[in-house]
């Protein structure tokens, strides 16, 4: 039985136990495996890479290229770990989804505990796996992305925001925390390892909740509704009308509350991207600008992201490169 305690904390305060953990690692020298001596020989591993980074390339071109500029080593670790998560995500997203259980995600985790140890199942798994050898990565983030996958199978409404900030925590807050260890802290910064990773996981939070509101329409098709019960309750709204896809007045303002706690997210990001290492800012600015248009591309379809999908085109996206790689080099 829990505690009245456990029950009191938030889910904020659960995951700021987390950052803090994080944050302690990253200034401490990374551990190294239990045994290191199974690794791949190099010419294996470096296809390893190689590969994470053609996936990398194939499905997120712009945070791909931002990667380009970093140093080799962190940008075949940054592949990895992409890589990682993108398999993950693809268990419950991708084309065998429906046959996923929570048994297929228990395996997927002993693989991860596997992989940490020095014993990976695949070219993949190595990549990450000499990765983690290499930077004070942690564990933890990286099985918690797995409790989000695990959550998608049996969970299909959210109560409140503290709710649904757990879920975005779990899925996309957790790809910052793998991150920061890799991307490196400016040497010069002034602000404290446990502020840079709150705004390491305040921007995966922001991409999160993007992703929700540009995908309200295609989720509804699936019965999904990943938008705050009670909130809609006091809209006026329900998810009824979410299933009916109708814009209405109430719909939009709805709508403008949500953006403006995405935009609050991504402002609070802003502030750490500036922290990293000067070569690691340019991806991370590049994600954060054009994630942060969504949201602007949502207002400018009148808030209907019941039928009207949300997206940057390709020119602003092109656009964004030059104004992400000057925000870069401040």
């Amino acid at each position: 039985a829990s505690t009245a305690g456990e029950v009191a904390m938030s889910s904020e305060e659960m995951v700021y136990n987390v950052v803090l953990k994080q944050a302690a690692l990253v200034n401490k020298q990374p551990s190294g495996l239990d045994n290191p001596d199974i690794a791949l020989p190099g010419t294996l591993l470096s296809e390893a890479y190689d590969r994470c980074g053609e996936v990398c390339a194939e499905y997120a071109k712009t945070f791909y290229l931002g990667t380009l500029l970093m140093t080799s080593e962190r940008r075949r670790a940054i592949w990895a770990i992409y890589v990682w998560c993108r398999r993950t995500d693809e268990l419950v997203d991708g084309p065998n989804a429906s046959h996923i259980t929570p048994t297929a995600l228990d395996r997927w985790e002993s693989r991860l505990e596997d992989l940490f140890r020095g014993r990976p199942f695949d070219m993949l798994d190595a990549a990450l796996s000499d990765t983690v050898t290499k930077f004070p990565v942690d564990i933890q983030p990286f099985r918690d992305m797995i409790e989000g996958m695990r959550m998608d199978l049996r969970k299909s409404r959210y109560k409140n925001f503290d709710e649904l900030y757990l879920y975005c925590y779990y899925v996309a807050g957790t790809v910052g925390l793998m991150s920061v260890p890799v991307m490196g802290i400016a040497p010069d910064s002034q602000a404290t390892t446990e502020s840079v990773y709150n705004a390491a996981l305040a921007l995966g939070i922001a991409n999160q909740l993007t992703n929700i509101l540009r995908d309200v329409g295609e989720d509804a098709q699936r019965g999904r509704v990943y938008l705050p019960q009670d909130e809609l309750a006091q809209a006026g709204l329900s998810d009824d009308d979410i299933f009916a896809g109708e814009v209405t007045n109430k719909w939009r303002n709805f709508m403008k509350n949500q953006i403006k706690r995405a935009r609050m997210f991504f402002d609070m990001a802003e502030n750490g991207v500036t922290e990293l290492s000067e070569a690691s800012r340019w991806p991370v600015w590049a994600s954060l600008l054009l994630y942060r248009q969504i949201l602007d591309e949502i207002e400018a379809n009148d808030y209907n992201n019941f039928t009207k999908r949300a997206y940057v085109s390709k020119a602003k996206k092109i656009a964004a490169l030059p104004i992400a790689y000057a925000k870069s080099l401040l």
